[in-house]
């Protein structure tokens, strides 16, 4: 695949350009995966290019998976390079953290006409980071916000736990589960100290063009359902500027991506491996598959409308 590589110091962001070997005035910008050109990247690459479109995949540093203070502006930068590379239509994809980092930046950036946010929240959270600092895999980043704007963090909900208790919480709750990560407790115990304001809450209200908000109930991370519920209550009660979809279901888990990108990611393996990621997969094997296989027919349907308009 060819590709153009941008780094911070130089373009004033961290990505990689993915032009479609068929020509196509309409990009996404990818936040999936801990760095532009991994695995999960470049299998998200090859499902979104068999879909007809340009990929900017996008990530905070070089396999990062980390998230504080994170400029908005990068994607503003993003979203000039795509045009001058005749791009006329650009969206932006995300799940989870980047679910809401894309409704974040669709909600500041008007040139965003088509936003796909898989299990995100529809607030803003502290900052975090990933890797190996006292026998935990992740903690909280103290006085930053998962994202930033002209030099200053958003508001945000902060955790309830510091570190390493924040660590600890996760750990137990995932003991035993039969699932590789649990941390719902660790997102609503933050949501009951500090109950959530305007302030911290995403202005999805202001997303253009088309919005998908998907999630599944069964999710051990968060309350995606909880979340998007929310926001479709929000939407409901307040003059919008997008045709959104809402959609929960009930089995699916915090990995709702479409079959055939999860398919490209593990091929000819996705339902048996999904099952030792997931207790609920291995439970409602065949819900799950049905949703993914749903969720991919929906996005194939929008983006092939997005990019004739």
């Amino acid at each position: 695949m060819k590709k153009i590589s941008f780094n911070v110091n130089e373009n004033g962001f961290y990505g990689v350009y993915w032009e479609n070997k068929i020509k196509s005035d309409s990009a996404l910008i990818a936040m999936l995966g801990d760095d532009p050109s991994d695995y999960l990247a470049k299998g998200c690459v090859k499902w979104l290019q068999k879909n007809g479109m340009n990929v900017m995949t996008m990530s905070p540093a070089k396999k990062d998976y980390g998230h504080h203070n994170y400029p908005l502006e990068r994607i503003e930068k993003a979203i000039m390079v795509l045009k001058k590379y005749g791009n006329t239509k650009i969206g932006i994809v995300g799940a989870s953290t980047t679910g809401m980092l894309a409704l974040v930046a669709a909600s500041y950036f008007s040139d965003i006409t088509l936003t796909i946010a898989m299990t995100p929240s529809d607030f803003i959270w502290q900052g975090f980071m990933q890797g190996n600092k006292d026998g935990c895999k992740e903690w909280p980043v103290e006085r930053e916000s998962t994202v930033s704007w002209q030099g200053k963090p958003l508001a945000y909900v902060p955790f309830a736990y510091k570190h390493p208790d924040y660590w600890k919480v996760i750990e137990k709750e995932t003991k035993g589960s039969g699932n590789f990560l649990c941390s719902r407790k660790l997102f609503d115990d933050s949501e009951k100290a500090y109950p959530i304001t305007e302030k911290e809450t995403i202005k999805v209200e202001n997303i253009y063009g088309k919005l998908f908000l998907i999630g599944a109930d069964d999710d051990t991370l968060w309350d995606t359902g909880k979340y998007i519920r929310r926001m479709d209550e929000r939407l409901k009660s307040t003059p919008h500027k997008c045709d959104y979809e809402a959609i929960v279901y009930e089995y699916g888990t915090h990995f709702v991506f479409p079959e055939t990108l999860i398919k490209a990611l593990v091929p000819g393996f996705s339902k048996i491996i999904m099952k030792f990621i997931f207790k609920s997969v291995k439970e409602y094997a065949d819900e799950c598959q049905k949703t993914r296989i749903d969720i991919d027919l929906k996005l194939k349907q929008a983006m092939q409308s997005w990019s004739k308009k």
